[in-house]
């Protein structure tokens, strides 16, 4: 792979063709042939060495810029990419076509990002979110994640950080090898890590992405009183700066989803929260 970069890298110190159509737009002709040997080669090389998975994102934000900033970043890391300008028609092309992820603008015309997410939650469009917010209070941060947000990334913000967070989303969501699947069964609650379901008494619970991977993590060290910073580190793959609500919001939200089973996770004063099936 290091030598398919040798490649391009070669090719981008050439000089400029000669010629005055060519020396005119030499610089949109290299970026072309650049991104098209980066398609060939690099990307090439990452599907072969198992790097990532081509998945397919939605970005949804009326700032043409933003969107286009975005694509760029997420594109050259090998993911496939549309968009939407508002909530309205990010619901229709979540209608019409499957998505891994949707990064999601919060202040949009037309239909704000937070009205988008409860309609897609509410149409059982359980794809993960990652809202972009211009604003940093912890109301609009609280009111995604409750809304059923996986993440969320302030503005502004780095391309690197998305990047990173979009990565760390999709390891927790897309599809497993089917060796590292696995189901548990605690009285009236039924967890099927191949199909991403959960059932409580033979119904399925509408879960998000980020709620289910919670369950399994609370599960996976069943009887083990886990801190809100652990849970932090594990679940979202990185720390989030003592930010305990966002534990507390999702274990809420959890809860709510899993009726008589919702005793099953208990509040450890002091520490966190523990998956304790055998508690009265």
């Amino acid at each position: 792979m290091q030598g398919r970069f040798s490649v391009v890298y070669w090719y981008w110190k050439q000089p400029a063709a000669a010629g005055t159509f060519f020396e005119k737009h030499s610089r949109k002709l290299h970026s072309f042939f650049l991104f098209l040997l980066y398609d060939i080669l690099v990307k090439k090389s990452i599907i072969e060495e198992g790097v990532c998975i081509m998945a397919k994102i939605l970005i949804v934000d009326d700032e043409p810029r933003i969107r286009e900033l975005i694509r760029e970043h997420l594109q050259y890391s090998g993911y496939i990419c549309e968009e939407a300008a508002d909530g309205t028609a990010a619901l229709t092309q979540l209608s019409g076509g499957a998505f891994d992820l949707v990064i999601l603008d919060l202040m949009m015309p037309f239909m704000d990002g937070i009205t988008c997410l409860r309609e897609m939650r509410a149409r059982h469009i359980n794809t993960p979110v990652i809202i972009l917010t211009a604003r940093g209070e912890e109301y609009d941060k609280l009111a995604g994640l409750e809304s059923g947000a996986d993440d969320y990334v302030v503005k502004p913000f780095s391309p690197r950080e998305l990047v990173a967070r979009v990565k760390a989303v999709l390891a927790r969501t897309m599809p497993k090898p089917a060796e590292d699947s696995g189901s548990y069964t605690f009285g009236d609650l039924h967890i099927d890590t191949a199909s991403h379901s959960v059932k409580v008494a033979g119904q399925e619970a509408p879960l998000t992405p980020k709620e289910f991977d919670l369950l399994v993590f609370l599960v996976s060290n069943k009887g083990i009183a886990l801190s809100r910073e652990k849970i932090l580190q594990k679940v979202w793959n990185y720390d989030y700066y003592g930010e305990d609500r966002t534990v507390d919001t999702h274990v809420k939200m959890l809860r709510s989803h899993l009726g008589p089973c919702r005793k099953y996770i208990t509040t450890v004063w002091g520490i966190g929260y523990k998956f304790d099936p055998d508690t009265l």
